[in-house]
Formats: structure tokens, sequence, C-alpha cells
């Protein structure tokens, strides 16, 4: 069946979403994955930078990471631990900006980057020839990331992929990020936004880059001074429209997982798609708890575990 109920169940002090988020992103979180850094040139004139896995065999599992993420994330730590023992070999890919430097060009990224994806995807293919290549991507990572499967189809080169707390209509995201205590992430989230693009602007004043004022204090406000004028948008929403995911579930023909918890304080389940919505080649997973990708149990990251299951379940799957 496309939706499936989860077997995850969340422990009685756990099933507060926001404790959820907060203690899987600062509290129970993995010691420090050994990874190599690596950069790589663009054609257009940028850059990406990716971290390497310490293993040197096993399947590839390309990493997106979510907004204002990079390697030091503790779900991305998580992924890197977890799928190394169980012989993948996972490859981050920083998007552009994250990596502690400024990229060169006005745009940096967003939620329907899909065209950074399918660049990162091809340039895996090629260099580790041979190897069968999966994916995985996390909040915003997990929306470009089914944005690229429905834009590319049959011609995907991926053998599998993972979504995990993707905001699938992002308006919905937007709205819900300015009520009560979500507004708490929406602040953090902006703060982060604004310091690395005023960072850019100092460093690269030939680009002419809008000023990311404390005005901009909404990710409505914010996506449309900011994030829509530098990616060809013409306003938010134009930017929310085109780059929603949920719009391209209809057209994946690459065996997807998509895991989503009802009580996520960034969405809403509104967001949730119905199955007629699904290609027979996706799952979406949905828990009562959960928080934003944090699927603790205990002090345990039952999402890291999870993951690596779900790949290995695609790894052996009959072609």
């Amino acid at each position: 069946m496309p939706i499936i109920s989860s077997q995850y169940a969340a422990h009685r002090w756990l099933t507060n979403a926001h404790l959820q988020t907060v203690l899987a992103s600062r509290v129970f979180t993995p010691a420090t994955a050994h990874t190599r850094r690596e950069r790589i040139e663009l054609p257009d004139g940028d850059f990406l930078d990716i971290n390497h896995s310490s293993r040197t065999n096993g399947d590839i599992v390309a990493l997106f990471h979510g907004l204002a993420g990079c390697v030091t994330s503790s779900y991305i730590q998580g992924a890197f631990h977890t799928l190394e023992n169980v012989g993948f070999r996972p490859v981050l890919m920083h998007w552009r900006g994250c990596s502690g430097e400024a990229n060169r060009l006005a745009r940096s990224y967003h939620s329907g980057a899909s065209d950074d994806i399918g660049w990162f995807i091809d340039y895996l293919a090629a260099r580790y020839t041979g190897q069968r290549l999966f994916a995985v991507g996390y909040s915003l990572g997990a929306n470009a990331l089914l944005k690229y499967l429905g834009e590319t189809a049959q011609q995907s080169k991926l053998d599998g992929a993972i979504a995990v707390s993707p905001p699938l209509v992002l308006q919905e995201g937007a709205n819900q990020l300015n009520r009560g205590l979500a507004r708490i992430y929406q602040r953090h989230l902006l703060a982060l936004l604004r310091q690395q693009h005023e960072r850019k602007r100092a460093q690269y004043p030939a680009l002419n880059l809008p000023a990311a004022t404390a005005a901009l204090d909404t990710f409505w406000k914010f996506d449309d001074q900011i994030t829509a004028r530098l990616h060809g948008f013409s306003d938010v929403h134009d930017y929310y429209t085109r780059c929603s995911a949920r719009a391209y579930l209809p057209t994946i023909d690459t065996p997807t997982h998509i895991l989503c918890a009802i009580d996520d304080p960034f969405f809403t389940p509104n967001i949730l798609p119905g199955e007629s919505e699904l290609t027979n080649k996706t799952t979406l997973e949905v828990t009562d708890h959960g928080g934003h990708v944090a699927f603790l149990q205990g002090r345990t990251r039952w999402l890291d575990t999870h993951i690596a299951n779900t790949l290995n379940q695609f790894r052996y799957a009959p072609h």
C-alpha cells in the first residue's frame, strides 16, 4: 500500500513534538563522524563542498541536509555512522553557501533547488561507475529531492530514495512556522539565514544583493524579498507553488519512501497527499509522533536505524 501506518512509537515522555525536535537536534546527538571534505567546481562558476565517508567501498548514499544545516547537523552525523555500519558509503552535498564559506554567485539554495541535486546525482553516477546509488533528503533537502524525482521520472539514476519530514506544501509550512511556539523555530532559522546572506553580501559587494534586514521576520517576507528574487521566481507565491514537492509526487518512478510525523511542528497534516497522488513506487509512512527530523525512542535515534533498514530493503529488493 502506498500509505502505511508506522511501527514507530514514541515513549510516553517523548510525545511532545517540540521536545522531540529539540532533543534530537541538541541533546541526544551522535559522536562526530570522520569525513573527508572535497570541493567540486560547478559549470556555472560556483562550487559545492561535499563530505565523503571514511569507507572506501560500498553502495553510495547521497545526503541532502535541511535549511541552515551542514555536516555537523545531528541527523547527518547519525546517517554517516549508521549507514557506514551497514556497508553503505554516504556522501553529503552541502547546499551552496552552507559549508562555512559563501558561494560565489548571487543565487544560493532553496526548497526547490532540484537542479543542484540532479547535477550531484549525475556527478556521483559518473564518478562511482558500477556502484548502486541511493539518496536521503531531510526537510528542505527532502522536498527538493522529491521534486527532482518527479521531474526526472524514469531518467533518474537513483536506485532508491528516502525523504524525511519534507514540507511538501511550502505555504503550509510558512504559515505554521508563524504560529504559536513554532515561531521560535522561525526566529532561529531566519536569524541564521539573514546572517549567512549578509556575510555573503559583505564579501561580494559586486553581486549587488538585496539586504536581509530584521524586518524580514517571517518566511513569507524573507522568501518574497530574498529567495524568490534571487532564484528567478516572480514572487513568494510563484516560488511556493512551483517548488512544493507534493505536485511532483504523481510522476515519481524511483522506489521512494517518505516519512512524516503528524505532530511535526514545522507543518500541518494538510500537507500530506492522498493515496491517489502516489505512484506504486512510493510509500508514505506516517507516525503519530516524532517531531521534525527527530523520531527518538528514549535516548535512541530510531530515525537513523530506520533509514539504514529502509535502504537495505531497497538494496536487496529484486530488480
